[in-house]
Formats: structure tokens, C-alpha cells, sequence
């Protein structure tokens, strides 16, 4: 993980509700989160999965993801903290999106995820299904943006 890491006051008996995402984060898997982490009193874990190419070293920088995470980040956390959740904001660095989500859930403990099926293949989405550590709720846009 680098960088961008920022707690909130978070509830006693603290409950995790993650939210990976690569790229914006859908409107609707933002209040589907917010709303299952007021819910249970949990706090809110932002996720931005950054990929690190093989022609790059696995921990370098990668500014210019950096500073295209940074602001989406920023709109997760001042959403939520609006709402009265707590937030944990990160990015998670990975050879791929899975590979990321893999290293996040090795080290750290969910207790729910819920993923946008947007930014994500579908061969991603059913790794992500099979091999979540915590029950996951997999939300794709509604119609109307589908639709544009």
C-alpha cells in the first residue's frame, strides 16, 4: 500500500465495509456502501486498485495513477464522512486488479464488500465472487447510466 491512508473516528467494535474500485466510483455503489456501513455501524474502507504494469518495478510509484486516485479518494471520504461514516481511505497496488484485492484481504479483515461490477471484467467479478473472504454484494449501474 502506499501513501494515502487517512482514519476516521471510527465506531467501537469496529466493523469493516470495503469498496474496491479502479477508475470513478459509480454513484450508486457509493450510496449502496455508505448506507450498508451507517447500517452497521461500520467503517467505510475506500480502495483504489492501482495496476502496475511488468515493464515496472511492483513497488514503484506510479504517479500518474497516484494523482488520479487522490481526488476520487478525497470525493469517497468527504461523501461519507457527510453521512456520519467513518472512512479508511487507500490505494492497493497490484499486478492486476485481483492481484491487489488478493494482497488487501491477506492483511487486513472485512466484513462486507461491495463491488462495482463496473471497472471490473466479468471474469474478475466471478474471481472476486468465489474467492471474497466476506460476503460481497456486486452492484452494476443503474439503467439510466447504462444507458448513456
Amino acid at each position: 500500500m502506499i501513501g494515502f491512508r487517512r482514519k476516521r473516528a471510527a465506531y467501537a467494535g469496529t466493523r469493516r465495509v470495503l469498496v474496491p474500485f479502479a477508475g470513478a466510483l459509480d454513484e450508486r455503489v457509493l450510496e449502496a456502501a455508505i448506507r450498508v456501513a451507517r447500517a452497521e455501524q461500520a467503517t467505510l474502507v475506500a480502495a483504489y486498485l492501482l495496476v502496475v504494469p511488468l515493464q515496472y518495478p511492483e513497488d514503484s510509484a506510479r504517479k500518474d495513477q497516484v494523482g488520479l486516485a487522490l481526488p476520487l479518494l478525497e470525493a469517497v471520504e468527504h461523501r461519507a464522512l457527510r453521512e456520519g461514516v467513518p472512512v479508511d481511505a487507500r490505494i492497493e497496488k497490484g499486478r492486476s486488479l485481483t492481484h491487489a484485492l488478493r494482497r488487501l484481504w491477506e492483511v487486513e479483515r472485512f466484513d462486507r464488500i461491495v463491488a462495482p461490477a463496473v471497472g471490473f471484467s466479468p471474469k474478475e467479478l466471478a474471481w472476486i465472487l468465489t474467492n471474497a473472504p466476506a460476503e460481497t454484494i456486486v452492484l452494476r449501474p443503474a439503467p439510466e447510466a447504462a444507458a448513456a
